[in-house]
């Protein structure tokens, strides 16, 4: 993320910044020990990256702040030292807070046209007159809903089941029709009482179809 060394940049960014050196009393204490070096405009703590963005007015500060303080090591009476590095990064436009702000550094509106996708939208342009609607269709249902209704009718029953559509050949996708609260099931559908602990009478109707070893290398001797 680091510019090229020849593109001056007026953007410094600490890392390894440990969680705890977040607090205000430490993050003024480095503050302060960076303005050394020149006037800051702008001083972003990233707690999420562990990191510190700093803006500088000038380029010359950014330069002398790199050499002085990369690596920035800090040695506390009792503890382990911390050693924080500092790397150039994108240069950032400087907005002074005495001068006033120029609108091209200013987050602007939407274009009008672009107003309507906001939710909830913005107020009509200049000129906007209400139309009057169309009735709504006529039509209760589309014509080709109609022919795919047509296709679902029942065309055989088995037992208490209505096939609706029958795979070709075995291959496809079938829709069949349940009627779960009268009719008798089907022999192979019907409920065979069991007592916990035994095996279950209908996991019996049905094996489970072998699976294929995987190939195996083969060594000659």
């Amino acid at each position: 993320m680091s510019p090229a060394a020849t593109q001056p940049t007026n953007t410094l960014i600490i890392t390894q910044v440990p969680r705890n050196f977040f607090e205000p009393t430490i993050l003024q204490a480095l503050r302060e020990y960076f303005s050394v070096y020149g006037e800051i405009t702008h001083w972003v703590p990233i707690s999420s990256f562990f990191r510190i963005l700093l803006v500088y007015s000038d380029v010359e500060s950014v330069e002398h702040a790199k050499a002085s303080s990369d690596p920035l090591v800090i040695q506390p009476n009792h503890g382990e030292r911390t050693i924080l590095r500092v790397y150039r990064a994108e240069p950032n436009p400087t907005v002074s807070p005495c001068s006033p702000t120029s609108g091209d550094q200013l987050l602007k509106p939407p274009p009008v046209e672009k107003n309507f996708l906001i939710s909830p939208p913005g107020s009509p342009p200049v000129g906007w007159e209400q139309i009057r609607e169309e009735p709504p269709n006529s039509a209760t249902l589309a014509e080709d809903l109609v022919t795919a209704l047509n296709k679902l009718k029942c065309r055989e029953k088995r037992g208490s089941r209505e096939v609706l559509l029958e795979p070709e050949d075995g291959i496809g996708v079938g829709v069949y029709v349940e009627d779960c609260d009268g009719g008798e099931p089907d022999d192979e559908d019907k409920e065979v009482d069991w007592e916990y602990g035994t095996h279950n009478p209908s996991r019996m109707c049905w094996k489970p179809l072998p699976t294929a070893l995987p190939p195996m290398p083969v060594t000659l001797r």
